[in-house]
């Protein structure tokens, strides 16, 4: 397969950076070129400012109709995008078929959330004291929302980080993950076949070495009212503090280290299926990965040895040859760092049931029991192929551990007791948990965010109208006004 070529979208035009040059996104596995890739200068960073901006009086006053009609014809022109879609998260990421299909289901239905919203931005009647006075809240658009879409589910976080800003009546600027520039490139493929030409969406996609210089291009731009980022915690801080010195509202998404608590009177096999999925999917690379398995001793022998044999089944390779589960991750160096947490787990006296062994960026599923607090794999975020079991007597040590953790995502509670596992999941420190269903869960219209280092703010359905308008106070006086002098 050649590269795909991909260039800026700015103001409706594809078109490459001012200077000419480019760089190259490599396939993890091969090595081989997989995109070759428009890299932005400073200059092409404020024209897309400047294109959003100009666009933003037409785009902000459009009816919500024509919005929902244009964000539903996005939806339907991704689904048509399909093919291309797989085969550059393939090449991009090492993604796998199964992995790429699920990024455009929902990434449809993000859309298409986002459409139904257009009619629900809504404000408020007051009371006054003022005779005479009707006294309004009302939200309106924000202005130009900077969206910074990572690698890792490209498709999904990238229509998430402006689907709805634009339908709250925002323009957006998109800054591409330098490792999945090709497959972020076709949203705004299918944004523009949908009618977003006229400047309301642009993409930038930068060289790996200019993006701290991007990103406080993009965030200092007088024009970015609005920004959010989904990514590390270790980015997601600078990312803030830039924002903060601009006085900017930011929504940030970031690193997890999701807790999975098995209670004494879980149903083992349903555990074990929604353990697997949230630690494999994805070889792990999700934020809301199940990194913690928290399991009662008195059932763990049992629930370790069932999923030790259910990921020893997960078929594993390159998925461009076919079928997988575990396909690749993001690059080799990737795969030697999981490693290496795994081995410092083995020294300090935990067991592997299954896995640890890795072919350049391809690591098999890994399942790692007796993981202590002294070992790195307990408190550092893995991004891998990994289940960590953590054994604990009782259900108050199962919570103490849960939030024995800097982050705060999601999380998930297993017990046949529905009252027993709802009244451990309100003592969980996240922002979101799930009861008797996986770690990895997501739907359009429900508020998607966390807690501690795991971020602020929330993505999704109405708790997005939120973070993307601006809300203001506005009277109308009819009839005379008395005033003191």
């Amino acid at each position: 397969m050649s590269a795909i070529p991909v260039d800026l979208l700015i103001g409706g035009n594809f078109q490459p950076a001012s200077n000419g040059n480019r760089f190259q996104r490599h396939n993890p596995i091969s090595g081989d070129v997989a995109s070759s890739v428009a890299a932005a200068t400073l200059q092409d960073v404020h024209n897309a400012v400047e294109a959003a901006q100009k666009a933003l009086p037409v785009w902000s006053a459009t009816g919500p109709t024509q919005r929902r009609a244009k964000l539903m014809a996005a939806a339907d022109q991704l689904e048509k995008l399909a093919p291309q879609i797989i085969a550059a998260m393939q090449a991009e990421i090492g993604a796998t078929q199964i992995w790429a299909e699920f990024n455009i289901r929902l990434s449809a239905n993000i859309l298409r959330e986002a459409a139904a919203i257009t009619t629900q931005i809504d404000g408020q009647i007051l009371p006054s004291d003022v005779p005479g006075s009707l006294s309004m809240a009302v939200r309106q658009a924000a202005g130009v929302c900077l969206g910074i879409a990572p690698w890792n589910a490209p498709l999904i976080l990238g229509v998430r980080s402006i689907a709805m800003p634009l339908a709250c009546g925002n323009t957006v600027v998109m800054k591409a993950s330098e490792k999945a520039p090709a497959t972020q490139q076709l949203i705004a493929a299918a944004l523009t076949a949908a009618g977003l030409n006229n400047g309301e969406v642009n993409v930038i996609s930068n060289a790996p070495a200019d993006a701290a210089n991007t990103v406080e291009a993009l965030i200092s731009h007088p024009h970015v009212r609005r920004i959010n980022f989904t990514g590390s915690t270790q980015v997601g801080r600078i990312i803030a503090q830039l924002a903060a010195k601009e006085l900017k509202p930011v929504l940030l998404e970031l690193g997890g280290k999701a807790p999975f608590l098995v209670l004494d009177d879980a149903d083992i096999d349903a555990a074990v299926a929604a353990a697997a999925f949230g630690s494999f999917a994805n070889q792990g690379q999700i934020c809301m990965s199940t990194e913690r398995l928290i399991v009662d001793e008195s059932i763990a022998d049992e629930f370790a040895q069932k999923l030790a044999d259910k990921a020893s089944s997960l078929p594993t390779g390159d998925p461009r040859k076919g079928p997988v589960v575990i396909g690749s991750l993001v690059e080799p160096e990737a795969a030697t760092r999981v490693m290496q947490l795994v081995d410092d787990a083995l020294a300090k006296g935990a067991q592997v049931l299954t896995g640890h062994r890795a072919q350049g960026s391809i690591m098999e599923a890994t399942v790692v029991d007796r993981v202590t607090p002294e070992m790195r794999l307990y408190s550092e975020e893995s991004f891998g192929p990994v289940a960590s079991i953590i054994r604990v007597s009782g259900t108050e040590e199962a919570i103490k551990v849960a939030n024995d953790s800097e982050f705060g995502l999601s999380s998930a509670v297993f017990s046949r007791d529905f009252s027993k596992a709802q009244a451990v999941a309100g003592q969980i420190q996240s922002g979101m948990c799930h009861i008797n269903g996986p770690t990895v869960h997501d739907e359009a219209q429900a508020p998607f965010g966390g807690t501690k280092s795991s971020g602020y703010g929330r993505f999704g359905g109405k708790a997005g109208i939120e973070e993307f308008t601006e809300t203001r106070w506005v009277t109308v006086q009819s009839g005379e006004r008395h005033y003191p002098f």
